[in-house]
């Protein structure tokens, strides 16, 4: 598996990376550098100008950081300066742990504009969506602000509480959230079981998601027993993103061979492709892979590559649409500048930049409505049921246990649907992929 690029980053403008050495830049051609100098003496005219007649004492150094930033911020939504403080929040992202809101953003139309909440964090609980927009913070509108310090203002001392007021899609107003800042731990993959199958939720691409991944698919064969599991379900709804080698390395669990990515860059030799190595950790077992809007970066390229290759199929809602690769480069103690340096492609080479992961199957998410729980709540009367009903003579005790099995595996399944309609629609394809793969092993 090729690793050289270990500092690329897949994920919202509060994402996570590694850090990159670059060699000395190439040298310009006289006339270009004559034409640069000229314009660089230009913002040191426009710099001192500001310095000394501005109506207020300015900040010198939060003046050289906003041009900075504001340069960077010009090219592209992702591309971005990180002071040193903000360089430390996103070291500190990267392992895993932090203070905040649990809340991936970007910046669109000049509003803050959320990409997923994470898992069992302030802003999941409150109930904060993928594509709402954040127009205030604190009451203080967000317009004019960068991404920087929009997500400088939500962070805060633990156990503070801070008001968001938010846009919304079908709300007619906006919507006003309280939250209470929280240390954000976030495991990577949590695993749970339903009925024969392995449900694998991924909620990031940190430094440790391929080792949980590996770890969750062990416990899971070692409850069910390897050949009893009848498949895995990938959930990566809501997931935002992150680093790139994980989200290779997730996707290689479950493919034998072929490419898995390929990125490429302004120049032919920044071009690089990563491919999956031999061994399938989910053992050929069948896999469906969840996703939905709030599904960004890293969890795009697991899903195509298990799209494009077959492997499975993609159920859910069509995915965020960022296919672009920002690399982090440490500027000598003074922070670091997030550039977008490379577009990514899924194995059949289509670029999902701004176009997203379409499913295979389309599923909505279904809110389960008042009258909806009044008529799953009505009784339904079968034969047996019946009063002085005939017995059925041909069941085995084995039968009997195995029915009662069934029937409450089904009652358990009638819950998830309204607890959550896409998860299982997934298992009920799951369930009928099982029974086709038998059915073709026998033959």
């Amino acid at each position: 598996m090729n690793k050289t690029l270990t500092a690329a980053l897949f994920g919202a403008a509060a994402g996570i990376a590694l850090t990159a050495q670059f060699g000395a830049p190439r040298l310009a051609s006289p006339a270009f550098a004559a034409s640069t100098y000229e314009y660089l003496d230009l913002f040191g005219d426009v710099f001192e100008r500001t310095r000394s007649a501005y109506v207020e004492e300015v900040n010198e150094k939060e003046l050289i950081e906003a041009a900075i930033n504001g340069m960077l911020t010009s090219l592209d939504p992702h591309s971005s300066y990180l002071n040193p403080d903000n360089f430390t929040d996103m070291q500190d992202d990267t392992k895993g742990e932090f203070g905040g809101l649990g809340i991936e953003v970007t910046m669109e139309d000049g509003f803050v504009k959320v990409v997923s909440p994470i898992d069992d964090t302030p802003a999941a609980k409150a109930d904060i969506k993928a594509n709402d927009f954040i127009t205030h913070i604190d009451g203080e509108s967000v317009l004019g602000m960068t991404i920087g310090e929009a997500v400088d203002l939500m962070r805060g001392l633990v156990g503070t509480d801070i008001e968001l007021t938010i846009a919304r899609e079908g709300e007619e107003e906006p919507l006003d959230v309280k939250l209470t800042r929280a240390v954000i731990e976030i495991k990577a993959v949590r695993h749970r079981i339903e009925g024969d199958v392995g449900i694998l939720r991924v909620s990031k691409f940190s430094e440790k998601t391929f080792q949980n991944l590996a770890k969750s698919i062990a416990d899971i064969k070692e409850e069910l027993g390897a050949n009893e599991v009848s498949g895995y379900i990938i959930d990566l709804r809501n997931n935002p993103g992150g680093l790139l080698t994980q989200a290779v390395a997730v996707s290689d669990a479950f493919l034998d061979q072929g490419e898995i990515v390929s990125t490429r860059g302004r120049e032919q030799r920044n071009a690089d492709r990563y491919n999956a190595q031999k061994g399938d950790l989910a053992d050929g077992k069948p896999v469906v892979v969840l996703v939905n809007g709030g599904s960004a970066s890293a969890s795009e390229i697991v899903a195509g590559a298990i799209q494009d290759h077959r492997r499975g199929i993609v159920v859910g809602e069509k995915t965020f649409g960022k296919g672009s690769v920002q690399t982090i480069m440490p500027l000598a103690s003074k922070g670091a500048i997030r550039l977008t340096t490379a577009r990514y492609y899924t194995p059949s080479g289509r670029s999902i930049q701004a176009l997203g992961i379409e499913p295979d199957i389309i599923v909505e998410q279904v809110e389960l409505k008042e009258n909806d729980d009044k008529k799953s709540n009505r009784r339904s009367y079968s034969e047996s049921q019946i009063r002085g009903s005939l017995s059925n003579d041909s069941l085995t005790e084995e039968d009997i246990k195995q029915r009662a099995d069934d029937e409450a595996l089904h009652k358990r399944r009638l819950e998830l649907r309204e607890e959550d309609y896409q998860l299982s629609y997934a298992l009920d394809l799951m369930q009928g992929l099982s029974v086709y793969s038998s059915l073709d092993d026998e033959n």
